[in-house]
């Protein structure tokens, strides 16, 4: 009888349980192969199609959508819909068997629950709570993004970074809301769906005033902006 290959290891139940998972998501992670990938790594393409699912363990990932420049230039324009970390899901939306809707590439070293959409459709039927928090999460997912749209169609380029900027701050008891991690200003420029030099300018002014502070690309909120600039 020949002998079967030795099961990938899974991520070690240390790592699993120090995340905020509910117990539905650790069991689906202890199913999962561990991966682990450096900083620039393409983990989904946007318009192939796949079924693989990534259950983020540590790191960060971006989710973005590209197109190419009109008029030929050969430059690419990206939009990003979001910057997420452990203890979150991406790949989800190839439950539909459609191609990729978005990209999805790290941003740091990142490892990963990596499982393929039969494995969470196995797990779904055996734990009805699972589905349930899958359809929780991309209605989240489906929020955002319609908020995004808001935006992007009914404010202007500072209301959307202000909007942003608030977003990410944590707050804290003296007032003072750093953001965790670091962000480049082409990198806020593809949240927001303007220019990267009308970012650098509007928190160059937002710093003279004394609103913000920057040191690198470390950004810290020191009072409440102000709704309009």
């Amino acid at each position: 009888m020949p002998t079967l290959p030795p099961r990938p290891p899974g991520p070690p139940d240390s790592l699993i349980d120090s995340l905020a998972l509910s117990p539905a998501l650790k069991a689906l992670a202890r199913q999962s192969v561990l991966r682990r990938y450096r900083k620039g790594v393409l983990l989904i393409q946007e318009g192939d199609v796949g079924d693989t699912i990534y259950l983020l363990l540590s790191g960060r990932v971006r989710v973005y959508a590209s197109e190419q420049s009109p008029g030929g230039s050969g430059t690419e324009r990206q939009i990003t819909f979001g910057l997420h970390g452990p203890g979150e899901m991406v790949g989800e939306m190839s439950l539909d068997g459609g191609p990729r809707a978005t990209s999805v590439i790290t941003t740091e070293a990142t490892s990963a629950g990596v499982f393929t959409r039969g494995l969470l459709l196995e797990q779904m039927a055996q734990q009805p709570a699972l589905a349930l928090e899958l359809l929780t999460r991309v209605i989240g997912r489906a929020r955002s993004a319609l908020r995004d749209a808001r935006n992007m169609a009914l404010l202007d380029s500072y209301g959307r970074l202000s909007m942003l900027l608030d977003e990410l701050a944590e707050p804290t008891a003296d007032g003072i809301r750093p953001i965790d991690g670091r962000m480049t200003h082409s990198e806020i420029a593809s949240r927001i769906g303007c220019s990267r030099e009308m970012v650098s300018r509007l928190l160059k002014d937002l710093e003279r005033g004394g609103y913000i502070d920057q040191v690198g690309q470390r950004l810290t909120l020191l009072r409440p902006l102000p709704l309009r600039w």
